[in-house]
């Protein structure tokens, strides 16, 4: 059985908990061996005209780089990165921590726990201040 579409469920995951104004951070960790690219960030971004982006940093070993997405095509980029290196993703929402994990034969799997963060992102609470979410 296939990963992505557990990684389906786990990007509407994160698209509800934008909506829902819970959303904490994301980021994509656990490298298969030792790779140049070490962590990606997913943030949320807002913008002057009220709106929001979505801030990927990809850290590697010797610099950082930032680009700046739309939520789906975040969501893309994030997934060309599942198997190639990454093996887990973490939502923080302060409803509860959601981690995608991708095993060795394949499969995917979603794992719910109690929430590390008790606060939404500061942007996400500003978003919610001026009703954009």
């Amino acid at each position: 059985m296939s990963y992505e579409p557990i990684f389906a469920l786990f990007c509407e995951r994160v698209k509800e908990s934008i909506q829902a104004g819970t959303f904490a951070k994301l980021t994509l960790a656990k490298t298969m061996g030792d790779t140049e690219i070490k962590n990606i960030y997913f943030r949320l971004v807002l913008n002057e005209d009220n709106t929001f982006s979505i801030s990927l940093t990809t850290r590697y070993k010797t610099e950082e780089i930032e680009s700046i997405h739309t939520l789906d095509e975040a969501l893309l980029v994030l997934g060309t990165y599942i198997k190639n290196p990454f093996l887990t993703a973490l939502l923080f929402t302060t409803d509860n921590d959601i981690t995608f994990k991708v095993n060795k034969k394949n499969a995917g799997s979603i794992i719910e726990q109690e929430p590390t963060f008790k606060n939404a992102s500061p942007v996400m609470l500003e978003m919610i201040e001026k009703g954009i979410v």
